[in-house]
């Protein structure tokens, strides 16, 4: 191959690049808001099975799974717990002083 050849190949990758860099984003900001829905229905579901086994417990006088340790699981897993971000993802797994405080509580 010769240089303008090459030129050429680089140009048209170059292009091919460019047209699929905004799919490539419009993906992203879809898995993003999928992964932030499905930490929202994970605590959710959290929430149902703790109401659940509360109800159970009243019933039969058994003690309750813990639910400081679903949120803790949670938290672990890269999302937040607290009220100003809930089930949102935490950016490259950084601490939230929020999230901490409500997990330190008890």
């Amino acid at each position: 191959m010769d240089k303008k050849e090459i030129f050429d190949s680089l140009d048209r990758l170059s292009q091919s690049l460019m047209m699929i860099l905004p799919e490539v984003e419009e993906i992203k900001k879809h898995m993003q808001g999928v992964i932030e829905e499905n930490t929202a229905l994970r605590l959710e579901n959290a929430k149902l099975r703790e109401r659940l086994i509360l109800e159970e417990t009243a019933r039969t006088g058994d003690s309750s799974k813990d639910s400081l340790t679903q949120l803790t699981n949670i938290y672990d897993d890269g999302f937040h717990v607290c009220n100003q971000f809930y089930g949102q993802r935490r950016d490259n797994d950084e601490p939230c002083m929020f999230c901490l405080e409500l997990l330190d509580r008890e």
